[in-house]
């Protein structure tokens, strides 16, 4: 029987596409990354027959040479899986990877200052924190004239949520190399710690880097 012979609600596609892949066996997601089976077997017996000599960990581990043995397994299907498996594992390395922890202003200052000390304009990055303070992401969300940016709250927390981050640090430099915040910083640093408290996103810190110094917003008592 040919995948397309089967009901619209059982083809892996479909399912994976209204389901999400949670819902999807094994087999299933083998044969959404094979896509295609042979004159003998449609795809979804291929992944079933696959399984009967291999489960996921012997699989992952199974060479280019030990895939093309597999009867219906070229060149194409074989660099499919081990393109697959290499991903899984690249994300797992990724995962582990040694997160830089914020625990003060000075953690960001050491972080940024030497990139954004010696900017000829203002930038603005938002840094994005998991619930232990370690650093998700770094962002530029905004680059502007020498003497003024602007920055609307949900740029900065819109990618807090993309994220899932948990806390989140606005960071700007001034060009003129005197981080002694505006009136305009302090206005937005208020802006910003009113939207975390109603999207339930810790605002942390409003950094301003000068020339080899920094001012925080949070020790200056803004925040």
């Amino acid at each position: 029987m040919r995948i397309k012979d089967l009901a619209i609600e059982e083809r892996p596609r479909e399912r994976m596409a209204k389901q999400g892949p949670k819902d999807l066996s094994t087999a299933e997601l083998l044969a959404l990354v094979l896509r295609q089976g042979s004159a003998q077997e449609n795809v979804l017996d291929l992944a079933q027959r696959i399984l009967q000599h291999y489960n996921l960990r012997t699989l992952s581990r199974a060479t280019y040479a030990e895939l093309r043995r597999l009867e219906s397994i070229g060149d194409a299907k074989a660099c499919q899986l081990l393109a697959c498996f290499e991903l899984g594992r690249r994300l797992a390395a990724f995962q582990k990877e040694k997160r830089v922890t914020i625990h003060s202003a000075k953690d960001v200052a050491r972080l940024l200052l030497p990139e954004m000390s010696t900017l000829q304009q203002e930038h603005c990055k938002g840094i994005y924190l998991d619930a232990r303070k370690r650093v998700l992401k770094e962002e530029t969300l905004f680059i502007g004239s020498l003497n003024a940016s602007v920055i609307h709250p949900r740029e900065l927390f819109q990618k807090a949520l993309l994220e899932g981050a948990a806390a989140c640090i606005l960071v700007h430099n001034h060009p003129s190399g005197d981080p002694a915040p505006s009136e305009e910083d302090i206005a937005l640093t208020k802006q910003l710690q009113d939207a975390g408290n109603l999207l339930g996103i810790t605002f942390l810190d409003h950094i301003i880097i000068g020339q080899k110094t920094f001012c925080s917003l949070r020790e200056e008592g803004h925040l």
